[in-house]
């Protein structure tokens, strides 16, 4: 019974313990840090929408009253875009999307807090700030007004309204036009109300339109931490409307006139013909005669057609001067402005004589002129002095002229002509005219009568020479030229032959050809014949640069001009044998992995860089497998362990050699050989980093002697520190202070560490793979050593100074010896692909052959 007390009674405590601790779990909460705080809950956080995109912007900040530690969480609403994400342990919150406060200047986040029993979740509003993103924007695109051209200057004639998606000064605008020497316009640069210049007028009949380019401009802002201002342009098209402020002319003066023996009244003497001045809005002509008709002449006032109002035989003169006006018809039929001519009318007899063409000097029967190709349409050939006349009377003297020749080129005015006529020739298409079609052109000039049954005609040759103009420019035949250059081809060889044409004649016809750009400085052209060659000095090179694109420029000799492009591709020949680091190299092998030698060929391009490895010999024999194309190492697969390697050799020290040969795949294919001394050794036990640092550097012990000097540098600096700072202070205190000795003993079992340099000795077995003759260590596939490259030869003149990069290194000069060709190349090969080669003369490079072949002689009797 006891016992079942003690039971109920430890229930009811542990009851009681759960209990009042689920009632003390407090949920976690947020810091609210206001909106000037970049930790908290986000609540009226704002953010510039330049704002790049991985920023970190804010971090989520809370806590939970029991200590827990909380996680943090960040979600948007569902179907909306997502521009935030929060990391659940920091809070660190980062911008993943672009924002935009023109299209949301306001984000609605969920940002939640829990502790993993309770989870807070509260919304916060997130403020997007604006920045000078957005360009001023035209309304009501195009601009195209009418105004008329006597427009008061100073009148305001359009309002240009440019609207800015931006706040603040970014999205305030203001106008102003592009200047021109010309203008006649001016801009309000607050309202853009367009005006016209004071003292500036309008005129139809000069300029019909005006092209105004207005510039809106904000008022600047930053962005992306960078002030900037935005602009947007347009066009304003001015049409003038044509005002009523120029007389008219008369056109085709002078005018005759002619009355024959068989006229009645009523017949059609000749017709005159003026035009209003104004041609925007012609108005309509009415036409008078104002004396010297005698009563006899009549005509009609709106075909200008005068007739005869008697029979011939009544008039009384032969000859008759007729005063003829032509007025504008305004409003109302008022009549306004006018001009007066004068018609000549002669009484003729008969029909007895065809038309007869003349000149200056009489009756002619060719007219010739010279003049530029290409005169402006509608131009009137003042060259021809062309009166045709028939010495008949009335409907015996009237004919008509046309031209005979290319179709629609000239015209000729009258088409129809009473008794005489000054000849007008008019140019009708002007690219007919042109002297690449032919230096000359020919027309046949025809005077046929109309209403005689002799039909009496007349005929004249038109001959225009034309003179050229530069009125072509250079075309190449081709967009782009592409080219391919082997390597090391001699300085001056062709590259590609460029072509261009001019059509125009002389000195405008001939094409000069230049080069330029960035890769131009290696090539020349020739300025006639377009051949693109190398630099005499240079030697193109795969591994310096393979690729090559320059301009080409076609000049006529009066500048103008097109371009081409060239694209060269140096094609890389296999010119570098494959060369490793050392001609003996030293290798420590454990049992099990495998060690790695590497060659490395300075050709640009596969296959003649890919470098294949082979084992020539070794010894022992059959004892080591290569990787081919990795270059690794490794003992063959029944070599498991030690007792097997001492039972292969004799040797303590079980260090065998072998010879490893490099070749390229290219064509023809290079290669060289390296002696490898192995060192054979199992995986010792050592364990930590300092075991594990003490086996990576076995094969190279200055690694590890040069670790232990810096941490003996280290501890020395340290101790020199605090023996400093203890000086000073006691020197500021004035106090001298004890000196403390400590000593440590070294227990006695404990030896002291000990670093021993591995020694390098030649009397192995590998020494019977060094080859003796220094000049023949690197073979060739054929067999054959490398050739000596032929001594150098100055030039004439020095090439330019070559271009150098920053902090480029020039390049190794070749060696002469192969002694030391190992060497140079090992201490050019990692730089030499990467470093360009400039362009030095012969006689440079012969000089620094010279000194180096010196110090290789005395370097060679040093090692001697």
């Amino acid at each position: 019974m006891k016992k079942e007390k003690k039971t109920h009674a430890l229930l009811f405590l542990l009851l009681l313990h759960f209990t009042s601790a689920r009632q003390s779990d407090y949920a976690p909460y947020f810091y609210d840090n206001g909106p000037s705080s970049t930790n908290g809950n986000m609540a009226l956080f704002s953010i510039s929408e330049d704002t790049p995109v991985g920023t970190q912007v804010y971090i989520l900040n809370g806590t939970d009253p029991e200590g827990d530690p909380v996680r943090y969480g960040l979600t948007f609403e569902q179907g909306s875009k997502e521009f935030f994400r929060a990391d659940s342990k920091s809070g660190n919150v980062t911008l993943i999307q672009e924002l935009d406060r023109e299209k949301q200047g306001e984000i609605s986040v969920l940002v939640s807090i829990t502790d993993g029993r309770n989870k807070v979740v509260e919304t916060v509003r997130v403020f997007v700030t604006d920045a000078n993103d957005e360009p001023p924007e035209f309304q009501n695109l195009p601009f195209i007004i009418d105004i008329p051209e006597d427009t008061a200057p100073g009148s305001s004639i359009y309002r240009v309204q440019a609207m800015d998606k931006d706040m603040g000064s970014g999205g305030s605008v203001s106008y102003y036009l592009q200047t021109s020497p010309f203008a006649k316009f001016t801009i309000d640069g607050h309202s853009g109300i367009l005006r016209v210049k004071p003292g500036e007028t309008l005129d139809y009949e000069t300029t019909p339109t005006h092209f105004v380019t207005v510039v809106a401009k904000d008022g600047g802002g930053k962005y992306k931490g960078k002030h900037q201002v935005l602009t947007a342009t347009a066009t304003i098209t001015i049409n003038l409307i044509d005002a009523q402020d120029m007389p008219p002319s008369f056109v085709g003066t002078p005018y005759f006139g002619y009355v024959y023996e068989v006229s009645v009244p009523g017949s059609e003497i000749f017709t005159v013909y003026a035009k209003d001045g104004d041609q925007g809005k012609p108005n309509m002509m009415h036409y008078s005669i104002m004396n010297g008709s005698d009563g006899v002449f009549d005509i009609n006032s709106t075909s200008g057609c005068i007739t005869l109002t008697t029979y011939p035989f009544l008039l009384r003169n032969e000859l008759y001067e007729i005063k003829v006006k032509a007025s504008e018809l305004g409003p109302n039929d008022q009549l306004q402005d006018y001009d007066v001519t004068t018609v000549t009318v002669r009484v003729v007899d008969l029909n007895n004589h065809p038309p007869t063409f003349y000149g200056e000097s009489g009756p002619q029967s060719k007219f010739e002129v010279t003049m530029y190709e290409h005169p402006p349409a509608g131009e009137i050939l003042r060259g021809f002095k062309i009166t045709v006349n028939d010495s008949d009377q009335g409907a015996n003297a009237k004919f008509k002229l046309r031209l005979v020749g290319p179709n629609r080129v000239l015209r000729v005015v009258p088409q129809t002509v009473l008794n005489e006529a000054q000849v007008t020739i008019i140019v009708e298409d002007t690219s007919g005219i042109d002297y690449e079609k032919g230096p000359t052109l020919s027309f046949k000039l025809l005077a046929v009568e109309i209403d005689t049954p002799e039909r009496f005609s007349a005929t004249a040759d038109i001959v225009i020479n034309l003179l050229d103009t530069n009125d072509n420019v250079p075309k190449f035949t081709a967009e782009y030229y592409i080219a391919r250059v082997p390597e090391n081809s001699p300085g001056g060889s062709s590259v590609v032959s460029v072509t261009a044409n001019d059509p125009d004649s002389g000195p405008w016809g001939e094409v000069k050809y230049t080069i330029y750009g960035s890769g131009a400085d290696l090539f020349t052209i020739h300025p006639s014949s377009g051949l693109i060659s190398t630099q005499p000095w240079t030697s193109l090179d795969a591994e310096v640069r393979s690729k090559y694109n320059f301009y080409i420029k076609a000049e006529d000799s009066e500048g103008k001009y097109s371009l081409s492009e060239a694209f060269v591709t140096v094609v890389d020949m296999n010119d570098h044998p494959p060369e490793f680091d050392e001609e003996l190299l030293e290798k420590t092998m454990i049992i099990g992995t495998p060690v790695k030698v590497e060659a490395m060929d300075d050709d640009a391009e596969s296959p003649n860089n890919v470098i294949q490895y082979s084992i020539m010999t070794a010894d022992p024999d059959n004892a080591f497998d290569i990787n081919a194309d990795t270059g690794e190492i490794k003992l063959k697969p029944y070599i498991k362990s030690m007792e097997i390697v001492h039972n292969i050799t004799k040797q303590k020290d079980c260090k065998w050699s072998l010879v490893v040969q490099a070749r390229d795949r290219g064509s023809p294919s290079f290669s060289t050989t390296a002696v490898v001394n192995i060192d054979i050794t199992e995986a010792t036990p050592l364990k930590g980093p300092m075991a594990a640092f003490l086996l990576k550097s076995r094969d190279n012990p200055m690694k590890a002697l040069g670790m232990v000097t810096v941490i003996i540098t280290v501890l020395v600096g340290v101790t020199a520190l605090i023996s400093t700072a203890m000086y000073m202070r006691n020197s500021k205190s004035n106090r001298i202070m004890p000196a403390r000795r400590i000593i440590k003993r070294r227990p006695r079992d404990q030896k002291p560490w000990d670093f021993r340099m591995p020694l390098i000795k030649f009397n192995d077995p590998a020494d019977k793979f060094i080859i003796g003759d220094p000049e023949s260590r690197l073979k060739r596939g054929s067999g054959s050593s490398r050739p000596k490259p032929p001594p150098p030869s100055a030039p004439s003149l020095p090439p330019p100074p070559p271009t150098t990069r920053p902090n480029e290194r020039p390049r190794a000069v070749p060696t002469i010896s192969g002694a030391l060709a190992s060497k140079v190349a090992k201490t050019t090969k990692s730089g030499r692909r990467r470093e360009g080669q400039g362009n030095m003369s012969s006689a440079l490079v012969s000089e620094l052959k010279m000194k180096l072949e010196q110090k290789m002689i005395e370097s060679n009797q040093s090692c001697y």
